[in-house]
């Protein structure tokens, strides 16, 4: 049994290292969460689970799942109330999902998706529909708010109490799919939870089941009692199976409720459950790691709420009145008709609005003087002031959305920390080894580009390609510095989106943006799958079977903009032989693109040397070739 597990999971490992089948089954899974969600029902009465779906996702997936709900509403329900929510919804999702004013107020979201399920269930109700109870009116207000935020934080963040709810509303959606006869999903479900999942995930779904209604027997004392023999030592998963179709058969004998329907569904629930992957367990926090994972969570709370208190400042706005008052009185104070003139308190009154205006000549000021030519001068210089001031705004808010980042970044990578410490160490081997080979046109120390190559955390193999600008030792220099910031992150545990966006903000906080480009490849030795993060830098080729692939789009380079830091990621395969080829600037795209394809089957020396002769012919930039595969053992 044990064997045919490992094998079980091992292709599993193998399918997820494709990335198109990854973007497939991430597509299809919104989809049908959509359709799922839509079967919940309590007394009977349809419930607005995948409303809150949609709000809580963005862009396509929100599209995916408003599509399978609407789907569902139609199937399950045959009633349009429902459908109206999905439409609202995806409308809700795409004017304020993943906002600035929705990541300020994240209540902002589920109270308005709330209000709109009152609204949609009330014009019902005037145009003459038969409404549901009061209590279930008003539940299904709540539960859109609740399901709204609780489905945004499972989708952003990993925290194992939205994940328990999260699957307790599953199972009361499941719970309502009956595909095949003494098969129900939502069994299936419960079951897979009650081997895998933790114990209020369990206790939960057992609530669900009772909630739904579709059994008397009391599903949650069922699966509470099932989840004790996992508390045993040493037992094997598969005798959760076994385990709950023996505590049905007793609460039925003790209920004197003989009812089999629950039983398939749980034990081949529990018996697939075995395949899933195992959730780390929550640390009992004892003794000296138990203190340090208590400070570190101290420590990544203080980083947050650092964070959201400076993100809460709000900003100063520029006094344009006061402006157009100093320029009335610089111009009034040097007038010779300054004592006789009776204007001169009105031109001091003028609005702020007048320095966004042109002002090319006198004609154009809502105000005459004998003095125009020197008032509009002064107003000119006003309006340079207020410019510089508005360029000053703007560079001070780039500087704070790139501090307000670093706590972020800080925050999540100690809550990790924290998290890891109590882990047991994975001496799983792994499955490939990297080959890396770096060919360059100018191998000295003044060449401005920089390859590193380094072995980081969780079986993962990293390969940097910095591009400093321009040519000489200063380039060298910044494609170093670049280059070695990303590699001590990276080796300190920290996720490659936070480390290249702490890149992005040291750069914009030197006033440095674009003084280097980033081309990385993240390698998961244990699948296969690579991970390509450019920023500013050439496409890569993908190599396989004499055919060329062309990989990233050109991008703007780090350090322009701190908001904007989230650099493209592109996941591609290399576990079939493929060749990946990463290439810098100094090689132009398309002669890079064409001798790639011709050269498709020529080994990596040859193939590189064309690509940096080719670079050379083209000017005298520095250009550097790296040959990227993954062998097995």
């Amino acid at each position: 049994m044990d064997i045919f597990i490992g094998q079980g999971k091992r292709f599993l490992q193998r399918l997820s290292a494709y990335p198109q089948v990854y973007a497939v089954l991430g597509g299809l899974g919104y989809f049908l969460a959509g359709f799922c969600l839509s079967a919940a029902s309590i007394n009977h009465q349809f419930l607005p689970l995948t409303v809150g779906l949609i709000c809580g996702s963005t862009g396509l997936p929100s599209l995916l799942a408003a599509v399978g709900g609407i789907w569902g509403y139609l199937v399950f329900w045959d009633a349009l109330q429902p459908v109206a929510w999905c439409a609202v919804a995806m409308i809700l999702s795409a004017v304020l999902g993943d906002k600035r004013v929705s990541r300020a107020l994240p209540l902002l979201m589920p109270m308005v998706a709330s209000f709109s399920v009152a609204a949609l269930g009330v014009f019902s109700r005037f145009s003459g529909e038969a409404g549901p109870p009061v209590f279930i009116f008003l539940l299904r207000i709540l539960l859109c708010g609740v399901t709204c935020g609780l489905f945004s934080r499972v989708l952003r963040e990993r925290n194992p109490l939205y994940d328990w709810f999260a699957c307790g509303f599953a199972v009361l959606a499941l719970a309502q799919i009956l595909p095949v006869p003494y098969l129900g999903l939502g069994y299936l479900a419960a079951g897979a939870l009650v081997v895998r999942g933790a114990f209020p995930a369990a206790a939960l779904a057992g609530l669900a089941l009772d909630l739904a209604g579709i059994t008397l027997l009391p599903m949650t004392a069922i699966l509470c009692l099932a989840y004790l023999i996992r508390f045993l030592p040493k037992q094997p998963l598969w005798l959760g199976g076994v385990t709950v179709v023996c505590v049905c058969a007793m609460v039925m004998y003790v209920c004197g409720i003989w009812d089999i329907t629950p039983v398939p569904g749980l034990f081949f629930g529990a018996m697939g459950g075995v395949y899933l992957p195992s959730q780390a367990p929550l640390s009992h926090r004892r003794g000296a790691i138990g203190l340090a994972q208590v400070r570190l969570e101290l420590a990544a709370g203080v980083m947050g709420q650092t964070q959201q208190l400076l993100a809460e400042i709000p900003e100063t706005p520029v006094d344009e009145d006061l402006l157009v008052q100093k320029a009335a009185e610089t111009a009034c104070n040097g007038c010779s008709y300054r004592k006789n003139c009776k204007d001169h308190r009105r031109i001091a009154q003028l609005p702020g609005a007048l320095l966004h205006k042109p002002l090319h000549s006198i004609e154009e000021l809502p105000i005459a003087c004998k003095k125009s030519g020197r008032f509009l001068a002064q107003l000119h210089r006003s309006q340079e002031q207020l410019c510089s001031i508005l360029a000053d705004r703007e560079r001070q808010k780039d500087y704070r959305a790139a501090v307000l980042q670093q706590y972020g970044f800080l925050s999540g990578y100690l809550q990790q920390l924290s998290d890891t410490l109590t882990q047991k160490a994975d001496n799983i081997r792994d499955r490939y080894r990297a080959e890396t080979k770096v060919y360059c046109n100018h191998p000295s120390a003044g060449n401005g580009d920089r390859c590193l190559r380094f072995l980081g955390t969780g079986g993962k193999y990293y390969v940097v390609l910095c591009d400093g600008m321009g040519t000489g030792v200063e380039a060298a220099m910044e494609a170093k510095t670049g280059g070695e910031l990303l590699r001590k992150l990276l080796l300190a545990g920290y996720p490659a989106e936070h480390a290249l966006g702490s890149l992005n903000s040291i750069c914009a906080l030197r006033d440095r943006a674009g003084i280097l480009t980033v081309d990385m490849a993240e390698l998961h030795l244990g699948t296969g799958a690579v991970t390509l993060y450019k920023w500013g830098a050439a496409p890569s080729y993908l190599i396989v079977d004499g055919k060329t692939d062309k990989l990233g789009t050109p991008t703007p380079p780090p350090g322009l903009s701190a908001s904007g830091w989230q650099p493209p990621a592109k996941r591609v395969s290399l576990r079939n032989g493929e060749r990946l080829v990463m290439v810098s600037d100094g090689v132009g795209e398309e002669s890079a693109f064409r001798i790639c394809r011709e050269k498709a089957g020529a080994p990596d020396e040859i193939l590189a040397r064309c690509l940096l002769d080719c670079g050379t012919y083209q000017g005298d930039d520095d250009a550097t070739v790296v040959c990227i595969r993954l062998k097995e053992g």
